[in-house]
């Protein structure tokens, strides 16, 4: 298969993915919200036009235009103001925000269905309802990163076999995924260096693992090399001058870490096998990757300027850094593209994207637990912030101040969902002008 048909598969794959993702997430709100008699009007994949729909029930199923999220549509999702009623008009813009909003909320509300609205269920039951989409995120992760790590396996980096040798160079900043004409070759290219080559020594040095011989390499930017390697049952000598240029910083396992350093560049990469990881490994990794994604988000203004100025300037994108919808799709094509290392390409290849995937709906779960609207996070903040509000009344002997007002925070929400729009563009220029890309 070409590579450019394996990179089309891997971005197909990855697209799917991530709408099954979405869709599982609204059904995580709409089962427990119908489970609760909560009337549901709309459960819808996307934003914007509709593609597609049908109506079972009270509830309309649909597909939107735009993949970038998902929604389902609960009758009276705020309450009414202190007094208990809709008024008929506001002064002031932020009271209009949130006046316009339980409007909204009330808009598809039916005589004698007052008590099917989402902001009369019990506490507990908003909570529910509102959690069960992160939730089901969190579980298809951990479900997923099970299937990656301990059912398909980890490519393992011991072998010294070349597995993919890089025709040319590309520049870090290019979106090129095949060589043009006058591209350089790369020194592994130009040696004559072939996959199925193992190594036998680097610069008169015997070689006895991968991580080993990348030390070397890197160390041997620009002067030449004596390369030993066995072909075909017998020993063959080549030569070759590393290409010193901007390298990730690698930690003691050879896996690269922020930052950059000026090291020498071969253009190989080695077969592997896969080994499985051990299902009671599968809890702390999935812990791992929540608490890294709970960094990000902590310091996503931090992340994001750094961002902005590779998208802008001539500084590296960070690899563990965010990315967007774009940049989540070119990965999973240079992924798929470039698992063929082991023994078995096809399970190497699944394994990448489901652990993608998987990352994926970790990060989906962070994101939507941030305590602000729109998030998830945010409804059941105020919920939360009800039952602290109700005890202290009770408490202090006064009357059950009713539910909070959620809607007095849609000024917020306004502003947060236009940060996020922000995001979303800036992640998406960056993904296509300075990507992430494995090589890096």
């Amino acid at each position: 298969m070409s590579t450019v048909l394996l990179w089309v598969v891997g971005i197909l794959a990855a697209a799917i993915g991530v709408a099954i993702s979405i869709a599982l997430h609204e059904v995580g709100h709409l089962l427990p919200a119908k489970r609760f008699g909560v009337r549901v009007t709309q459960y819808m994949v996307g934003f914007g036009p509709t593609l597609w729909s049908r109506r079972r029930g009270e509830t309309e199923y649909g597909v939107k235009a735009i993949p970038l999220g998902g929604y389902i549509r609960m009758i009276g999702m705020f309450p009414p103001g202190p007094d208990g009623r809709l008024r008929a008009s506001s002064t002031g813009r932020w009271a209009l925000m949130a006046e316009e909003a339980r409007q909204a909320s009330f808009v598809e509300v039916g005589p004698g269905e007052e008590h099917r609205a989402f902001y009369r269920q019990a506490v507990g039951k908003r909570i529910l309802i509102m959690l069960g989409g992160p939730l089901v995120n969190l579980v298809l992760g951990f479900v997923l990163m099970g299937v990656a790590l301990s059912g398909i396996g980890l490519p393992t980096g011991s072998s010294t076999t070349v597995g993919v040798v890089q025709q040319c160079v590309l520049p870090a900043d290019t979106t090129a995924t095949t060589c043009p004409a006058d591209a350089t070759p790369t020194p592994g290219a130009a040696a004559g260096l072939r996959p199925g080559d193992r190594f036998v020594s680097f610069d008169g040095q015997p070689v006895t693992g991968w991580v080993q011989l990348s030390n070397r390499i890197r160390d041997a930017g620009g002067r030449e090399v004596t390369l030993v390697v066995e072909r075909d049952g017998r020993q063959v000598t080549l030569t070759a001058t590393p290409l010193l240029t901007q390298r990730p910083v690698l930690d003691a396992d050879g896996r690269p870490t922020n930052g950059t350093v000026e090291a020498g560049f071969l253009g190989v990469s080695p077969t592997a096998a896969l080994e499985r990881v051990p299902v009671s490994e599968v809890p702390g990794i999935v812990g791992q990757q929540l608490q890294g994604t709970a960094g990000i988000v902590l310091n996503l203004p931090q992340r994001l300027y750094g961002v902005a100025q590779a998208a802008f300037g001539t500084q590296q994108r960070d690899p563990n850094g965010p990315i967007g919808i774009v940049g989540i799709g070119r990965l999973a094509g240079e992924l798929n593209a470039e698992a063929s290392l082991s023994g078995d390409a096809f399970a190497e290849r699944a394994g990448r994207i489901v652990s993608l995937l998987a990352s994926l709906n970790i990060a989906l779960f962070v994101f939507n637990m941030i305590p602000l609207l729109p998030f998830d996070g945010g409804h059941i903040a105020g919920a939360l912030w009800e039952v602290v509000k109700k005890a202290l009344f009770r408490v202090r002997r006064r009357p059950d101040p009713g539910p909070v007002d959620v809607a007095k925070a849609m000024p917020l929400a306004y502003g947060v969902s236009i940060l996020l729009v922000g995001m979303s563009v800036l992640l998406l220029y960056a993904d296509i002008v300075r990507p992430v890309t494995l090589n890096q």
